[in-house]
């Protein structure tokens, strides 16, 4: 059975810029885009009433892998409640 990979702060850290943007998944709808000036943004995609958005969570460093993921499930969260 095929294990999930699961992103480290060492591979968010080592992401470096190519021609065009990449994602990095985090799980949970969180992923690290990376640009190609080398800019990473925390970004969380969700659906809610059946389309699909997305919320900027920060730029990494200044957000890092567990400060991404803690505010992915707040937002989480307060989708829930709405």
């Amino acid at each position: 059975m095929p294990t999930a990979k699961v992103l480290t702060a060492v591979a968010v850290r080592n992401a470096s810029p190519r021609e065009k943007p990449y994602k990095l998944s985090g799980g949970g709808g969180l992923y690290l885009e990376v640009q190609p000036t080398g800019a990473k943004y925390w970004r969380w995609k969700y659906r809610h009433a059946g389309k699909e958005k997305r919320i900027a969570l920060g730029v990494y460093p200044q957000v890092s892998l567990e400060d991404a993921r803690r505010r992915r499930d707040q937002q989480h969260a307060l989708l829930r409640e709405s």
